[in-house]
């Protein structure tokens, strides 16, 4: 065992004296052919702002630097130095630009846990690769930044580099320096920052993303008490001071959370700075061409806002949701609500949440019918059923507890009943349930059980109002999206959107279809009385098991919103709490602020339309009576 421990000492040694006598060979040749303009530490670049247009070309929100207001180094805390020396370099005014011991540290864990568990970088290799070089990890850009942090160190003192890297220092969200870092978090100039708000930009440096308290507030706050501690280890911070800051919290301020559509801006962001890099979104002056519709976003975040704070105080839930409006024709969102307030969670409900779609699921299991043959004329008993599943037997029943004997289909779907739902799936088949409900790119996670039927498969909502489109677009599927194209700083197109466009049912049947639903819109109208919109409409509620999640997906010739209601741990909203009490309003405050283009679907022209009993199936002469409805056939 220690004949094996000493020629692992001896060849770690060996690794060590190979990689510096590369290190200092390469010195020379690397600087030849690698220039720097040192001058960059002392002055900042003119920059571009990249600009997020609206549909309408207009200019709605816009990735920029916030404006750095640089900092002399006597104007700082002498906390804020504390902090960042002990989060970052202990030796930083020691070293000459690398910390030997650290980069030896570093080997012997990484080779002892046999991955990369502990970096070495000192503060001045941070800013070298802050300000030249890119992030990513390759053993070429190592070495330059080592060479580069020698030849700083050389030219400059250490309160310019530790002046610079200070201005620098990137905090997330378009944030660089720790004034504009100040001002952003408390409001404050960063001379008047106290050791906890110290320790906290400290903390953010590690990870700007994962640290940063506006994204994840429990590991921001962990990570500034570790900061505190280190403090406090190297005599920084009496005890008494570290214990005082450890039980303080973030204290941030509250900003107003009515900023123009922030999810989708932070969902923009991550993805552009996928596609051209951090540096070239904040700086570059790009322009991107949004499908956003700031009237149409303004109404949804108000309607969204309004409806969820009530129901936060008449329930005394910790209530959540998410909406989101598309063109029924180009799949293009108009606007996007991922969550009550961003602020304190910029979890993208819209894209990122899964919930169970419940009856909003239930469409696609009569379209299937209607592909095999069936009609909305035909008709099945609503009566206590049990379906073996396994050692099982599992016996569905409906939300009122209630069975109503023989119904059409028709009468089935618009009434949302469970049973009949059931019968129609087990007749046509899972399989071909399955099959439409992919083509209509729902998650190929559906279980291939009679379950299937009332909506038992995770969801976004962006598949969701995806999938319900198709009814209202004559059974063509179109990808929801929000970006059209992106140019760079000289009008010329970097990217533009592929969009996913594909017939995936006849119009024969998504028309039937349609038709159905727009009498599940007008039982709402009778149940809600009240100032409706003057065009064609259909649409679906859904509430999941135990109230967990309430579901409205609806449609108007135009826009097609869905959106849902419910707390993100997923527990129960309580009894009598439904998707038409909940949901609906958002959907109808919404869609009375959006333009009638079109008053009426294009449904199929070869279909007629008849007035049928939606008890039995026969067809009547005129639509009297509550129990006559209209459908279309063939």
């Amino acid at each position: 065992m220690k004949t094996i421990k000493g020629s692992l000492i001896a060849a770690l040694f060996a690794l060590i004296l190979i990689f510096f006598s590369f290190l200092l060979g390469s010195f020379c040749a690397v600087l030849q052919k690698y220039r720097v303009d040192f001058s960059i530490l002392e002055n900042y670049a003119s920059i571009k702002p990249s600009i997020l247009l609206d549909d309408q070309g207009k200019e709605w929100a816009r990735f920029a630097l916030d404006k750095r207001e640089p900092v002399l180094l006597t104007d700082v805390s002498p906390y804020l130095i504390h902090a960042f020396i002990a989060a970052e370099d202990h030796s930083f005014f020691s070293h000459t630009g690398l910390s030997f011991r650290g980069i030896l540290r570093s080997m012997v864990v990484n080779a002892y846990r046999r991955k990369r568990v502990q970096g070495a970088s000192t503060i001045t290799q941070q800013l070298v690769r802050l300000l030249f070089l890119d992030t990513h990890r390759t053993f070429t850009r190592k070495i330059k930044e080592q060479i580069l942090a020698l030849v700083v160190e050389r030219q400059f003192s250490k309160e310019q580099i530790l002046t610079t890297y200070l201005n620098n220092v990137y905090f997330g969200s378009g944030i660089y320096g720790v004034q504009a870092a100040s001002n952003r978090f408390w409001a404050k100039d960063v001379q008047n920052l106290s050791i906890a708000e110290s320790a906290t930009l400290a903390a953010i440096v590690k990870g700007a993303r994962y640290y940063s308290p506006l994204y994840n507030a429990e590991a921001s706050l962990n990570r500034r008490n570790t900061v505190l501690h280190s403090m406090f280890k190297l005599g920084y911070i009496s005890e008494q001071e570290y214990f005082q800051a450890k039980e303080s919290d973030l204290g941030l301020i509250n900003e107003a959370s009515n900023t123009i559509a922030p999810y989708l801006k932070e969902s923009l962001r991550l993805f552009l700075e996928e596609l051209v890099g951090r540096q070239t979104l904040y700086t570059g002056g790009l322009k991107i061409q949004t499908t956003l519709n700031q009237h149409a976003q303004y109404h949804a975040q108000q309607e969204f806002f309004k409806q969820v704070a009530t129901l936060k105080k008449t329930i005394s839930l910790a209530v959540d949701g998410a909406l989101i409006s598309m063109d029924v024709k180009t799949g293009e969102i108009k606007a996007l609500v991922g969550g009550y307030n961003f602020l304190e969670s910029q979890y993208n409900r819209a894209e990122q949440a899964k919930r169970q779609l419940g009856s909003i699921f239930k469409p696609i299991v009569y379209a299937a019918a209607l592909q095999q043959g069936q009609t909305f004329a035909d008709t099945a008993i609503d009566e206590p059923i049990k379906i073996p599943q396994g050692k099982k037997v599992w016996q569905p029943h409906n939300y009122n507890k209630k069975f109503d004997g023989t119904m059409t289909l028709a009468h089935a779907l618009s009434r949302s009943n469970n049973v009949v739902t059931v019968k129609t799936l087990l007749k046509t088949g899972v399989e071909p349930v399955i099959d439409l409900a992919l083509n209509c790119r729902l998650p190929n996670t559906m279980p291939a059980y009679p379950s299937l039927s009332l909506g038992c498969v995770d969801v976004t909502l962006k598949q969701a109002v995806g999938y319900f489109n198709v009814f209202a677009n004559n059974g063509v599927y179109v990808e929801p999206h929000y970006v059209r194209w992106v140019k760079d700083e000289n009008g010329k197109k970097i990217w533009s959107k592929k969009i996913d466009k594909q017939r995936v049912m006849d119009t024969k049947i998504s028309s039937q279809v349609a038709q159905v639903l727009s009498l599940g819109i007008e039982r709402a109208k009778q149940r809600t009385p009240g100032n409706w919109i003057s065009c064609d409409a259909l649409g679906k509620t859904g509430t999941t098991n135990d109230c967990r999640t309430c579901w409205f997906a609806g449609s108007t010739p135009n826009y097609t919103t869905a959106l849902y209601i419910g707390c993100d741990d997923n527990r129960s909203l309580g009894k009598n709490v439904y998707a038409i009490s909940t949901a609906l309003p958002i959907w109808l405050g919404l869609h009375k602020q959006l333009p009638i283009e079109k008053k009426n679907f294009s449904l199929d022209p070869s279909l007629k339309k008849v007035f049928i009993n939606a008890k039995t199936g026969e067809r009547c002469s005129a639509p009297k009576g509550d129990q006559i409805v209209p459908v279309l056939i063939p």
